[in-house]
């Protein structure tokens, strides 16, 4: 009998933990928030090392997460949806920008604030992006600058 409790017990524990797993990387993927969101979108030039679920920062504090990426094939741009959180207002006029955390980290998108006193709603989009930056693109253009001296 007391083999039965014991295993009860350990049965018990495991899916304890499988459950507070599964509730972490679902708030790590930003698929439950436990927070309200609104969502705006954006079309990049480039959105390499952007993924669904990369964080979405304003001044490095995480306001939202990258729910959609998708091409547009009619003007070949990355279209992306982004959740942002409810009590957190972006001025109509801010900017987009595919940001890296440092050469060997991953890349967020970054909020650059507008002046705006008018704020995005649900479903609006954010017209001025940049998009991300290739390392091995600047390091070309550096490389083949110094050549013609």
């Amino acid at each position: 009998m007391i083999e039965n409790k014991s295993e009860v017990l350990v049965g018990g524990l495991v899916v304890g933990i499988a459950i507070a797993f599964t509730i972490y990387v679902l708030q790590v993927v930003g698929i439950s928030t436990g927070a309200s969101s609104y969502k705006i979108h954006a079309a990049f030039r480039s959105a390499e090392g952007v993924t669904v679920g990369t964080d979405v920062r304003l001044a490095g504090v995480k306001i939202g997460t990258v729910t959609a990426l998708s091409l547009d094939s009619e003007t070949y741009k990355a279209q992306s949806t982004m959740a942002i959180d409810q009590d957190v207002l972006i001025p109509d006029d801010s900017a987009l920008a595919v940001t890296s955390e440092g050469l060997l980290g991953g890349n967020f998108v970054e909020v650059v604030p507008g002046a705006s006193f008018d704020y995005l709603a649900a479903g609006d989009e954010i017209v001025d992006t940049q998009g991300s930056i290739s390392l091995l693109q600047l390091m070309m253009r550096f490389v083949s600058s110094g050549e013609d001296k």
